[in-house]
Protein backbone atom coordinates (compact mmCIF):
# COMPACT_ATOMS: atom_id res chain seq x y z
CA UNK A 1 0.00 0.00 0.00
CA UNK A 2 2.96 2.64 0.96
CA UNK A 3 4.33 1.75 -2.49
CA UNK A 4 1.15 2.74 -4.37
CA UNK A 5 0.91 5.40 -2.42
CA UNK A 6 4.61 6.85 -3.34
CA UNK A 7 3.76 5.54 -7.07
CA UNK A 8 0.96 8.39 -7.04
CA UNK A 9 3.12 10.81 -5.60
CA UNK A 10 5.86 10.45 -7.39
CA UNK A 11 3.55 10.56 -10.80
CA UNK A 12 2.10 13.61 -9.18
CA UNK A 13 5.33 15.27 -8.44
CA UNK A 14 5.72 17.19 -11.76
CA UNK A 15 2.11 17.54 -12.78
CA UNK A 16 2.77 19.29 -16.18
CA UNK A 17 5.60 16.51 -17.29
CA UNK A 18 3.08 13.81 -16.66
CA UNK A 19 0.44 14.77 -18.21
CA UNK A 20 2.17 16.48 -21.36
CA UNK A 21 3.79 12.45 -21.48
CA UNK A 22 0.51 10.93 -21.35
CA UNK A 23 -1.40 13.44 -24.20
CA UNK A 24 1.96 12.76 -26.60
CA UNK A 25 1.17 8.84 -25.61
CA UNK A 26 -2.75 9.61 -26.54
CA UNK A 27 -2.28 11.40 -29.10
CA UNK A 28 0.00 8.29 -30.53
CA UNK A 29 -2.12 5.74 -29.72
CA UNK A 30 -5.01 7.77 -31.75
CA UNK A 31 -3.12 7.46 -34.71
CA UNK A 32 -2.26 3.89 -33.89
CA UNK A 33 -6.02 3.32 -33.84
CA UNK A 34 -6.60 5.14 -36.77
CA UNK A 35 -4.09 3.97 -39.10
CA UNK A 36 -5.55 0.32 -37.85
CA UNK A 37 -9.07 1.41 -38.56
CA UNK A 38 -7.80 2.60 -41.93
CA UNK A 39 -6.54 -0.88 -43.15
CA UNK A 40 -8.97 -3.05 -41.56
CA UNK A 41 -11.20 -1.30 -43.95
CA UNK A 42 -9.06 -2.19 -47.10
CA UNK A 43 -9.72 -5.55 -45.89
CA UNK A 44 -13.76 -5.51 -44.74
CA UNK A 45 -14.24 -7.44 -48.46
CA UNK A 46 -11.96 -10.10 -47.30
CA UNK A 47 -13.25 -10.76 -43.81
CA UNK A 48 -17.18 -10.54 -45.60
CA UNK A 49 -15.99 -13.64 -48.23
CA UNK A 50 -17.19 -17.53 -47.28
CA UNK A 51 -15.18 -20.52 -47.46
CA UNK A 52 -18.48 -22.08 -49.50
CA UNK A 53 -18.17 -19.28 -52.58
CA UNK A 54 -16.12 -19.15 -55.65
CA UNK A 55 -15.53 -16.65 -58.32
CA UNK A 56 -14.76 -17.33 -61.99
CA UNK A 57 -13.96 -14.32 -64.33
CA UNK A 58 -12.19 -14.39 -67.34
CA UNK A 59 -8.32 -15.91 -66.99
CA UNK A 60 -7.04 -12.66 -69.25
CA UNK A 61 -8.64 -9.62 -67.08
CA UNK A 62 -11.69 -9.01 -65.06
CA UNK A 63 -12.75 -7.02 -67.87
CA UNK A 64 -13.28 -9.34 -70.37
CA UNK A 65 -16.58 -10.74 -70.13
CA UNK A 66 -17.68 -15.08 -69.70
CA UNK A 67 -19.78 -15.93 -72.37
CA UNK A 68 -23.75 -16.78 -70.69
CA UNK A 69 -23.08 -20.57 -72.26
CA UNK A 70 -20.63 -21.22 -69.33
CA UNK A 71 -23.56 -20.73 -66.71
CA UNK A 72 -25.01 -24.19 -67.27
CA UNK A 73 -22.36 -26.02 -67.53
CA UNK A 74 -20.69 -25.14 -64.33
CA UNK A 75 -24.20 -25.67 -62.40
CA UNK A 76 -23.47 -29.41 -63.71
CA UNK A 77 -20.55 -30.00 -61.92
CA UNK A 78 -20.56 -32.06 -58.65
CA UNK A 79 -20.52 -29.74 -55.56
CA UNK A 80 -21.91 -26.59 -57.24
CA UNK A 81 -25.47 -25.80 -55.66
CA UNK A 82 -25.80 -22.44 -57.34
CA UNK A 83 -24.56 -19.63 -59.55
CA UNK A 84 -25.09 -16.71 -60.37
CA UNK A 85 -23.93 -14.01 -62.96
CA UNK A 86 -22.43 -10.97 -62.16
CA UNK A 87 -21.34 -7.74 -64.01
CA UNK A 88 -20.36 -4.34 -62.89
CA UNK A 89 -22.14 -1.66 -64.80
CA UNK A 90 -20.68 1.68 -64.08
CA UNK A 91 -22.37 5.13 -65.11
CA UNK A 92 -23.24 7.96 -63.11
CA UNK A 93 -25.60 9.03 -60.79
CA UNK A 94 -26.45 13.05 -61.28
CA UNK A 95 -22.35 13.55 -61.44
CA UNK A 96 -19.31 11.56 -61.29
CA UNK A 97 -18.93 12.81 -57.46
CA UNK A 98 -21.78 10.28 -56.64
CA UNK A 99 -20.13 7.13 -56.84
CA UNK A 100 -21.60 4.03 -55.41
CA UNK A 101 -21.21 0.15 -56.62
CA UNK A 102 -23.48 -0.85 -59.13
CA UNK A 103 -23.77 -4.55 -60.12
CA UNK A 104 -26.00 -6.47 -62.10
CA UNK A 105 -26.92 -10.15 -61.22
CA UNK A 106 -29.21 -13.08 -61.44
CA UNK A 107 -31.89 -11.61 -58.14
CA UNK A 108 -33.17 -14.97 -56.85
CA UNK A 109 -29.78 -17.11 -56.56
CA UNK A 110 -27.57 -14.26 -55.55
CA UNK A 111 -29.99 -13.38 -52.33
CA UNK A 112 -29.66 -16.88 -51.90
CA UNK A 113 -26.30 -16.81 -51.98
CA UNK A 114 -25.47 -13.91 -50.25
CA UNK A 115 -27.73 -14.43 -46.81
CA UNK A 116 -25.97 -11.40 -44.60
CA UNK A 117 -27.49 -9.30 -47.66
CA UNK A 118 -31.01 -8.93 -45.36
CA UNK A 119 -34.51 -7.58 -46.26
CA UNK A 120 -38.05 -8.27 -45.82
CA UNK A 121 -39.78 -11.09 -47.93
CA UNK A 122 -42.42 -8.66 -49.33
CA UNK A 123 -39.51 -6.35 -50.75
CA UNK A 124 -37.18 -9.35 -51.57
CA UNK A 125 -40.52 -11.13 -53.72
CA UNK A 126 -41.15 -7.53 -55.61
CA UNK A 127 -36.95 -7.26 -56.48
CA UNK A 128 -37.39 -10.53 -58.01
CA UNK A 129 -40.68 -9.79 -59.92
CA UNK A 130 -39.80 -6.81 -61.71
CA UNK A 131 -37.40 -6.58 -64.23
CA UNK A 132 -36.26 -2.66 -64.10
CA UNK A 133 -36.54 -2.41 -59.86
CA UNK A 134 -33.17 -2.56 -57.39
CA UNK A 135 -32.17 -3.36 -53.96
CA UNK A 136 -30.27 -0.93 -52.62
CA UNK A 137 -27.99 -1.03 -48.89
CA UNK A 138 -29.39 0.69 -46.22
CA UNK A 139 -26.16 3.63 -45.72
CA UNK A 140 -26.73 4.03 -49.57
CA UNK A 141 -30.41 4.47 -49.49
CA UNK A 142 -29.53 7.12 -45.93
CA UNK A 143 -27.19 9.21 -48.28
CA UNK A 144 -29.46 9.70 -50.92
CA UNK A 145 -32.55 9.60 -49.10
CA UNK A 146 -34.30 7.12 -51.39
CA UNK A 147 -37.00 4.87 -50.05
CA UNK A 148 -38.60 1.79 -51.24
CA UNK A 149 -40.76 3.03 -54.70
CA UNK A 150 -38.61 5.90 -55.64
CA UNK A 151 -36.77 6.44 -58.94
CA UNK A 152 -33.47 7.16 -59.74
CA UNK A 153 -31.51 7.15 -63.51
CA UNK A 154 -28.48 6.39 -63.93
CA UNK A 155 -26.55 7.08 -67.23
CA UNK A 156 -24.85 4.15 -68.69
CA UNK A 157 -21.16 4.74 -69.73
CA UNK A 158 -19.88 0.98 -70.30
CA UNK A 159 -23.46 0.37 -71.16
CA UNK A 160 -24.50 3.55 -73.12
CA UNK A 161 -28.12 5.16 -72.64
CA UNK A 162 -30.33 6.19 -69.97
CA UNK A 163 -31.25 3.40 -67.07
CA UNK A 164 -34.29 4.47 -64.84
CA UNK A 165 -34.44 1.82 -61.62
CA UNK A 166 -37.09 1.52 -59.01
CA UNK A 167 -35.96 0.93 -55.75
CA UNK A 168 -37.94 -2.60 -54.59
CA UNK A 169 -36.08 -2.93 -51.34
CA UNK A 170 -33.62 -1.67 -48.90
CA UNK A 171 -31.14 -4.20 -47.55
CA UNK A 172 -29.42 -4.20 -43.99
CA UNK A 173 -26.19 -6.49 -42.86
CA UNK A 174 -26.58 -9.35 -40.91
CA UNK A 175 -23.05 -9.42 -40.22
CA UNK A 176 -20.27 -6.26 -39.80
CA UNK A 177 -18.56 -6.75 -42.49
CA UNK A 178 -21.89 -6.87 -44.93
CA UNK A 179 -21.33 -3.60 -47.45
CA UNK A 180 -24.42 -1.30 -47.42
CA UNK A 181 -23.28 1.03 -49.44
CA UNK A 182 -24.29 -0.89 -52.53
CA UNK A 183 -26.66 -1.37 -55.44
CA UNK A 184 -28.51 -4.66 -57.16
CA UNK A 185 -30.51 -5.38 -60.17
CA UNK A 186 -31.14 -7.80 -62.76
CA UNK A 187 -28.64 -8.85 -65.15
CA UNK A 188 -31.51 -9.30 -67.46
CA UNK A 189 -32.70 -5.74 -67.70
CA UNK A 190 -29.24 -5.10 -69.65
CA UNK A 191 -29.08 -8.12 -71.50
CA UNK A 192 -32.39 -7.54 -73.06
CA UNK A 193 -31.91 -4.08 -74.23
CA UNK A 194 -28.39 -5.28 -75.49
CA UNK A 195 -30.24 -7.36 -77.50
CA UNK A 196 -32.21 -5.26 -79.17
CA UNK A 197 -29.32 -1.94 -79.50
CA UNK A 198 -25.96 -4.32 -79.45
CA UNK A 199 -26.92 -7.79 -80.13
CA UNK A 200 -22.92 -8.44 -80.14
CA UNK A 201 -22.54 -7.80 -76.40
CA UNK A 202 -25.49 -9.37 -74.95
CA UNK A 203 -25.32 -12.94 -73.59
CA UNK A 204 -22.51 -12.27 -71.59
CA UNK A 205 -20.96 -12.27 -67.58
CA UNK A 206 -18.88 -10.12 -66.31
CA UNK A 207 -18.15 -13.04 -63.64
CA UNK A 208 -20.06 -15.97 -62.41
CA UNK A 209 -20.45 -16.43 -58.50
CA UNK A 210 -20.51 -19.95 -57.53
CA UNK A 211 -22.02 -21.57 -54.83
CA UNK A 212 -20.43 -25.12 -53.54
CA UNK A 213 -21.86 -27.75 -50.62
CA UNK A 214 -18.53 -27.96 -48.59
CA UNK A 215 -14.97 -25.62 -48.27
CA UNK A 216 -12.99 -28.85 -49.05
CA UNK A 217 -14.18 -28.95 -52.44
CA UNK A 218 -13.04 -25.74 -53.37
CA UNK A 219 -9.87 -26.48 -55.31
CA UNK A 220 -11.49 -29.52 -56.79
CA UNK A 221 -14.06 -27.36 -58.52
CA UNK A 222 -12.13 -24.88 -59.29
CA UNK A 223 -9.85 -27.20 -60.95
CA UNK A 224 -12.44 -28.83 -62.60
CA UNK A 225 -14.52 -25.47 -63.77
CA UNK A 226 -10.98 -23.90 -65.38
CA UNK A 227 -10.09 -27.42 -66.97
CA UNK A 228 -13.59 -27.48 -68.67
CA UNK A 229 -13.11 -24.20 -70.77
CA UNK A 230 -9.09 -25.00 -71.52
CA UNK A 231 -8.64 -23.42 -75.06
CA UNK A 232 -11.71 -22.07 -75.32
CA UNK A 233 -12.49 -18.51 -76.91
CA UNK A 234 -12.82 -17.59 -72.98
CA UNK A 235 -10.52 -19.33 -70.85
CA UNK A 236 -11.71 -18.72 -67.14
CA UNK A 237 -9.59 -18.32 -63.78
CA UNK A 238 -11.64 -19.65 -60.55
CA UNK A 239 -10.97 -18.56 -57.43
CA UNK A 240 -12.59 -18.61 -54.02
CA UNK A 241 -14.02 -15.62 -53.21
CA UNK A 242 -11.16 -14.27 -50.51
CA UNK A 243 -8.74 -15.02 -52.83
CA UNK A 244 -10.87 -12.55 -55.40
CA UNK A 245 -11.45 -10.32 -52.74
CA UNK A 246 -7.38 -10.34 -51.87
CA UNK A 247 -6.79 -10.07 -55.57
CA UNK A 248 -8.23 -6.53 -55.34
CA UNK A 249 -6.53 -5.50 -51.78
CA UNK A 250 -3.30 -6.49 -53.32
CA UNK A 251 -3.33 -3.39 -55.93
CA UNK A 252 -3.37 -1.31 -53.06
CA UNK A 253 -0.76 -3.42 -51.43
CA UNK A 254 2.15 -0.66 -51.13
CA UNK A 255 -0.33 1.76 -49.75
CA UNK A 256 -1.01 -0.81 -47.08
CA UNK A 257 2.60 -2.12 -46.19
CA UNK A 258 3.53 1.71 -45.66
CA UNK A 259 0.53 2.65 -43.44
CA UNK A 260 1.34 -0.97 -41.62
CA UNK A 261 5.22 0.74 -41.12
CA UNK A 262 3.56 3.88 -39.97
CA UNK A 263 2.03 2.50 -37.17
CA UNK A 264 4.57 0.67 -36.07
CA UNK A 265 6.62 3.92 -36.06
CA UNK A 266 4.22 5.54 -33.91
CA UNK A 267 4.77 2.95 -31.45
CA UNK A 268 8.60 3.66 -31.27
CA UNK A 269 7.55 7.04 -30.89
CA UNK A 270 5.87 6.54 -27.97
CA UNK A 271 8.18 4.64 -26.44
CA UNK A 272 10.85 6.95 -27.07
CA UNK A 273 8.43 10.37 -25.55
CA UNK A 274 8.02 7.73 -22.32
CA UNK A 275 11.02 6.63 -22.10
CA UNK A 276 13.03 10.02 -22.08
CA UNK A 277 10.41 10.58 -19.54
CA UNK A 278 11.04 7.89 -17.41
CA UNK A 279 14.90 8.50 -17.51
CA UNK A 280 14.96 11.89 -16.64
CA UNK A 281 12.90 10.89 -13.91
CA UNK A 282 15.45 8.14 -12.48
CA UNK A 283 18.03 10.63 -13.29
CA UNK A 284 16.65 13.10 -10.69
CA UNK A 285 15.64 10.57 -8.40
CA UNK A 286 19.15 8.65 -7.59
CA UNK A 287 19.99 10.22 -4.20
CA UNK A 288 16.31 9.52 -3.56
CA UNK A 289 16.40 6.05 -4.58
CA UNK A 290 19.76 5.77 -2.45
CA UNK A 291 18.23 7.36 0.75
CA UNK A 292 15.38 4.68 0.39
CA UNK A 293 18.29 1.58 -0.04
CA UNK A 294 19.39 3.18 3.14
CA UNK A 295 16.15 3.41 4.94
CA UNK A 296 15.45 -0.73 4.01
CA UNK A 297 13.68 -0.50 1.16
CA UNK A 298 14.55 -3.25 -1.07
CA UNK A 299 15.42 -3.32 -4.88
CA UNK A 300 11.87 -4.92 -5.54
CA UNK A 301 10.36 -1.74 -4.11
CA UNK A 302 12.27 0.27 -6.30
CA UNK A 303 11.29 -1.93 -9.59
CA UNK A 304 7.63 -1.41 -7.90
CA UNK A 305 8.13 2.16 -8.18
CA UNK A 306 9.68 2.79 -11.23
CA UNK A 307 8.00 0.03 -12.90
CA UNK A 308 4.47 1.90 -11.37
CA UNK A 309 5.06 5.07 -12.33
CA UNK A 310 6.17 4.40 -15.96
CA UNK A 311 2.99 2.11 -16.13
CA UNK A 312 0.43 4.62 -14.59
CA UNK A 313 1.41 7.51 -17.34
CA UNK A 314 0.80 4.95 -19.77
CA UNK A 315 -2.16 3.28 -18.78
CA UNK A 316 -3.87 6.83 -18.66
CA UNK A 317 -2.20 8.14 -21.87
CA UNK A 318 -4.01 4.81 -23.28
CA UNK A 319 -7.23 5.71 -21.67
CA UNK A 320 -7.03 9.15 -23.04
CA UNK A 321 -5.93 7.92 -26.96
CA UNK A 322 -8.80 5.24 -26.83
CA UNK A 323 -11.28 7.97 -25.72
CA UNK A 324 -9.84 10.68 -28.43
CA UNK A 325 -10.13 7.48 -30.82
CA UNK A 326 -13.79 7.33 -30.04
CA UNK A 327 -14.34 10.74 -30.80
CA UNK A 328 -12.52 11.05 -33.74
CA UNK A 329 -12.45 8.09 -36.17
CA UNK A 330 -16.31 8.45 -36.63
CA UNK A 331 -15.34 12.42 -37.68
CA UNK A 332 -12.87 11.31 -39.82
CA UNK A 333 -15.14 9.00 -41.49
CA UNK A 334 -17.67 12.04 -41.79
CA UNK A 335 -14.94 14.10 -44.05
CA UNK A 336 -14.54 10.60 -46.26
CA UNK A 337 -18.02 11.12 -46.30
CA UNK A 338 -18.05 14.60 -47.32
CA UNK A 339 -15.61 13.71 -50.07
CA UNK A 340 -18.00 10.81 -51.19
CA UNK A 341 -15.25 8.21 -50.21
CA UNK A 342 -17.54 6.15 -48.47
CA UNK A 343 -17.67 3.77 -51.26
CA UNK A 344 -13.80 3.06 -50.84
CA UNK A 345 -14.48 2.07 -47.26
CA UNK A 346 -18.22 0.90 -46.73
CA UNK A 347 -17.16 -0.42 -43.35
CA UNK A 348 -15.28 2.11 -40.90
CA UNK A 349 -15.29 0.92 -37.45
CA UNK A 350 -12.81 0.91 -35.07
CA UNK A 351 -12.24 -3.04 -34.30
CA UNK A 352 -12.15 -4.93 -31.22
CA UNK A 353 -8.85 -6.31 -31.49
CA UNK A 354 -7.91 -2.69 -32.42
CA UNK A 355 -8.70 -1.59 -28.99
CA UNK A 356 -6.60 -4.74 -27.73
CA UNK A 357 -3.86 -3.95 -29.53
CA UNK A 358 -3.93 -0.21 -28.17
CA UNK A 359 -4.15 -1.07 -24.83
CA UNK A 360 -1.60 -3.99 -25.11
CA UNK A 361 0.75 -1.18 -26.71
CA UNK A 362 0.45 1.12 -24.14
CA UNK A 363 1.05 -1.31 -21.01
CA UNK A 364 4.20 -2.51 -23.16
CA UNK A 365 5.82 0.87 -23.60
CA UNK A 366 4.82 1.65 -20.13
CA UNK A 367 7.32 -1.66 -19.29
CA UNK A 368 9.57 -1.29 -21.73
CA UNK A 369 10.10 2.79 -20.85
CA UNK A 370 10.84 1.57 -17.20
CA UNK A 371 13.52 -0.94 -17.84
CA UNK A 372 16.80 1.02 -17.89
CA UNK A 373 16.09 3.42 -15.29
CA UNK A 374 15.17 0.40 -13.03
CA UNK A 375 18.09 -1.30 -13.94
CA UNK A 376 20.24 1.70 -13.10
CA UNK A 377 18.36 2.41 -10.03
CA UNK A 378 18.72 -1.06 -8.69
CA UNK A 379 22.54 -1.70 -9.62
CA UNK A 380 23.32 1.74 -8.08
CA UNK A 381 25.52 1.85 -4.60
CA UNK A 382 24.24 3.94 -1.98
CA UNK A 383 27.50 5.76 -1.67
CA UNK A 384 27.31 6.92 -5.05
CA UNK A 385 23.76 7.63 -5.10
CA UNK A 386 24.18 9.98 -2.17
CA UNK A 387 27.26 11.60 -3.42
CA UNK A 388 24.57 12.17 -6.49
CA UNK A 389 23.78 16.11 -7.67
CA UNK A 390 20.24 15.62 -9.25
Amino acid sequence: MKIIKLVLKNTLRHKLRSLLTAIGIAVAIFAFALLRTVIDAYFVGVEASSDTRLVTQNAVSLTFSLPLSYKEKIAKIPGVENICSGFWFGGTYIDQKNFFARFAIDPEPFLELYPEYVLPESERESFIKERNSCIVGRKLANKYGWEVGDTFRLIGDIFPGDWDFVVRGIYDGAIRAADETQMFFHWKYIDERLNQTSPGRSGQAGWYYIGISSPELAGEISEAIDSMFDNSVAETKTETEKQFQLSFVSMVSTIITAIRVISVVVIAIILLVLANTMAMTARERISEYAVLKTLGFRPKHLVGLIFGESSLIAIFGGILGILITLWMVPAFYGVLKQFNMEGFFPVFEISKTTFVFCAIAALAVGIIAALFPTLKAVQMKISDGLRQIG
